[in-house]
């Protein structure tokens, strides 16, 4: 398992991408918070999300379960739920090693 020494925050991504594009802090906040929202909507209306060079973010059913109760041992069933499932892009994993 790969332990990650440290973690980039909301905030410093914006900071780094204003630079990179000479855009506003407020401006690139805005960019990232609009972006994040029309995936968002467009997850829950089931369409497919595909971000060439980074990767695909799709939906799907995980079926109910039985389950037990750590405590008491009892069964019970989950509840079935949508999940969001992202696969990383072939480019963007090459990249990382």
């Amino acid at each position: 398992m790969r332990v990650f020494s440290t973690i980039m925050t909301t905030k410093e991504l914006i900071a780094q991408v204003a630079t990179r594009t000479g855009m506003t802090k407020r401006m690139t906040s805005e960019l990232m918070d609009n972006t994040v929202s029309v995936i968002t909507d467009a997850l829950n209306n089931d369409q497919v999300v595909i971000l060439q060079n980074f990767g695909t973010l799709s939906t799907k059913e995980r079926p109910a379960r039985k389950i037990v109760h750590p405590k008491t041992g009892k069964e019970q069933l989950s509840q079935a739920k949508r999940i969001v499932v992202f696969k990383v892009n072939n480019t963007l994993k090459e990249q990382t090693r």
